[in-house]
């Protein structure tokens, strides 16, 4: 609190310390890509509360779209810097998206990642900003790919994922560039939330290409709050 503008609603699996800070370091950093999988379990974790939170159309109680009206449940990761990617050799959001989708799918949930966003301009590393100093640093930074929304059309549920949410710049910036490519008529930003679908009631899904936003995450910093108040 206060989170940044456009920041979806956020759903994580653990705290990010000790043990947990160990292993997305290992991964990110150290190129222990074995972890993927267990990173990949814990993100899908938070995708299937995501799912579960209730909102028009978003499951029925096991991650699982009514009927399969609004289709699969599209993880669109927060890309890393092309420089960070070149030198680490991967971009770990990418790889542990992939292993939560896998993981959902052996769940019973319909799963698919769409790698559309990009930057399109260079960042500052983030580390040692404070919440408003990296809201400023990552606005306008990222767009889907193409410059359009064509990767986007006929979507319903989109869960925005990445390893660890401090202050939430990078996933509103994520949902902001979605909704500058989509339409931001067509944007759910909270629970329930029936913006852009007047015909429906309070819990009622319509339009089928309609975008409904959530965003899960491996780990969430426990000095957040304190750091989004600065």
């Amino acid at each position: 609190r206060p989170a940044p503008p456009g920041m979806p609603v956020v759903f994580g699996a653990v705290p990010y310390r000790n043990a947990v800070r160990a292993v997305l370091l290992a991964h990110k950093e150290r190129g222990a890509l074995g972890l993927a999988r267990p990173l990949g379990a814990a993100l899908a974790g938070a995708v299937r509360a995501a799912l579960m939170d209730g909102g028009a159309g978003w499951g029925d109680g096991y991650g699982r779209a009514p009927g399969g009206a609004l289709g699969p449940v599209t993880l669109v990761p927060v890309p890393s810097a092309p420089r960070a990617v070149r030198a680490r050799g991967h971009d770990p959001t990418r790889r542990i998206a992939y292993a939560a989708a896998a993981e959902l799918r052996r769940a019973g949930v319909a799963a698919r990642v769409l790698a559309v966003l990009r930057q399109r301009r260079a960042v500052a590393d983030q580390s040692g900003l404070d919440a408003r100093q990296r809201f400023v640093n990552v606005t306008g930074a990222l767009e889907v790919v193409g410059g359009g929304s064509g990767p986007l059309t006929g979507i319903g549920r989109i869960v925005l994922v990445d390893d660890l949410i401090t202050t939430g710049a990078s996933l509103a910036e994520a949902a902001r560039a979605i909704a500058v490519a989509t339409g931001s008529k067509k944007i759910e930003w909270e629970p329930g939330a029936e913006r852009g679908c007047s015909e429906a009631g309070p819990g009622m899904a319509c339009e089928a290409d309609r975008i409904m936003f959530r965003a899960a995450v491996v780990a969430a910093s426990p000095d957040s709050f304190e750091i989004n108040w600065n």
